[in-house]
């Protein structure tokens, strides 16, 4: 984020109230793609600056595999994004994912200082709840809640100020692979930012494209990307189970390519263009070019025989979504259906081919809550990097308060209150780390 945000983990100074104009920047890491998203915050909410978008072969499944590639492709998009918005870039919120990303349930419990409950009550009931063993080379990237419990009374959502003698939460951990995390990391400071906090991808997604209604009677995020496939479920407004898939479009563009004899370029343009996730919605008369490879003259095929070659790598994906739910018991929660981001959703058909093997209503999310260039977001695969500037404004918004309660009752500056529940266990990684 540019401006007046500094890192937590720098152990400076931080400025928690919200100043018009505030710059937030959101870093999106795909596995095909980088995008910086600018966006100022107000009085008014988000204002789109400006974006930068670029290709990334650094990334694979949501892992760095080549530092520099990807640091080349930050950098791109970062200069990109500076440019379209006219300011200047010097830390960023960081939206990650990949197979190694896995959640687990978790509670803690703690006594009630003084008879109600305070914020620094819930940061220690938050911390006996991440307070479970993980493996040496993993670490806890969100403590997410998903309900308070005061006393007896169950389903609370914000404890502060409520009377009682104990507290309970019941969260969901997001755990991630340590090595991978510091790799995205280094790739981040090599370009010269700061990382104000890394967020699980899909989480950021569901920011920009869900509303408060859907979170609170159920409702699951599929977020379809290049290399993987991120799911996150909420149940009565909180994150009731996050998992990911590792296969996402470049499994379907590799199908293209071998099933059409077609160079791996064309075959994502075949799909971005043509692709079609059910074959009963292509006309039989529909014809598309295929470029040859090796030399081969370019050929016609049906339309048809291109979209049955995608459809079964659809289905799988969509089968499996749906075995995790049914694992999980989240199918007969999701009472709000389903919504889709990320690009590989843009091909026609995918609405329709999840509703057919979800048995639930879904829909194509796009990003919401933001002014100002929203023509440059307005497709699915900008959730992720619009959702951080939601993550980085209630993060502020959350600092600031937090700072006014402790003001009145004399604690003093919390440390990184309103902040916990979403990244303390990644700040206190990285002030170890660095």
């Amino acid at each position: 984020m540019a401006g007046s945000i500094q890192p937590f983990w720098r152990e400076k100074e931080m400025t928690t109230s919200i100043e018009p104009p505030e710059v937030i920047v959101g870093l999106d890491l795909g596995s095909t793609k980088v995008t910086a998203v600018v966006g100022e915050v107000d009085d008014e909410g988000i204002t789109i600056l400006g974006v930068g978008n670029v290709p990334c072969r650094g990334l694979r499944k949501g892992v760095v595999t080549n530092i520099d590639w990807t640091v080349r492709a930050i950098r791109e998009a970062v200069d990109a994004a500076q440019n379209c918005a006219g300011v200047e870039i010097d830390t960023v919120y960081a939206a990650v994912g990949g197979s190694h990303v896995r959640s687990i349930p978790s509670h803690g419990m703690c006594a009630v200082a003084a008879r109600e409950v305070s914020p620094s009550d819930v940061d220690r009931v938050l911390e006996a709840a991440r307070a479970v063993p993980v493996d040496a080379d993993r670490m806890i990237l969100h403590v997410l809640p998903r309900e308070y419990l005061v006393d007896t009374q169950d389903g609370i959502r914000d404890p502060i100020g409520m009377a009682g003698v104990r507290l309970q939460t019941r969260v969901n951990l997001v755990t991630a692979a340590t090595s991978n995390i510091q790799n995205v990391v280094r790739c981040v400071e090599r370009c010269g930012l700061d990382i104000a906090d890394v967020v699980l991808s899909p989480y950021a997604s569901a920011e920009a494209v869900l509303s408060d209604d859907e979170k609170e009677i159920g409702v699951v995020v599929i977020d379809i990307g290049g290399g993987t496939t991120d799911i996150i479920a909420y149940s009565e407004g909180g994150i009731a189970h996050a998992s990911v898939i590792p296969v996402g479009g470049n499994n379907i563009t590799s199908d293209l390519a071998a099933g059409l004899r077609t160079p791996t370029g064309e075959a994502e343009r075949l799909k971005r263009n043509y692709g079609c996730a059910l074959g009963r919605m292509v006309g039989d008369e529909e014809e598309v070019e295929v470029p040859g490879v090796g030399g081969h003259a370019a050929r016609q095929a049906p339309r048809r025989f291109v979209s049955e070659i995608i459809e079964p790598r659809a289905e799988e994906i969509f089968h499996e979504i749906r075995r995790r739910m049914e694992e999980s018991g989240l199918i007969e929660l999701a009472s709000a259906g389903a919504v889709l981001t990320g690009g590989a959703n843009l091909m026609e058909g995918m609405v329709e081919s999840a509703e057919d093997i979800l048995g639930m209503p879904v829909r194509m999310g796009f990003p919401a809550g933001v002014s100002g260039l929203t023509q440059l977001v307005q497709g699915p695969q900008y959730a992720a990097g619009v959702g951080l500037l939601h993550y980085g404004a209630r993060q502020i918004a959350e600092a600031e308060e937090a700072d006014y309660e402790a003001s009145l009752s004399g604690e003093g500056t919390p440390d990184e209150s309103g902040a916990i529940s979403m990244g303390r266990g990644f700040m206190g990684w990285l002030r170890g780390a660095f």
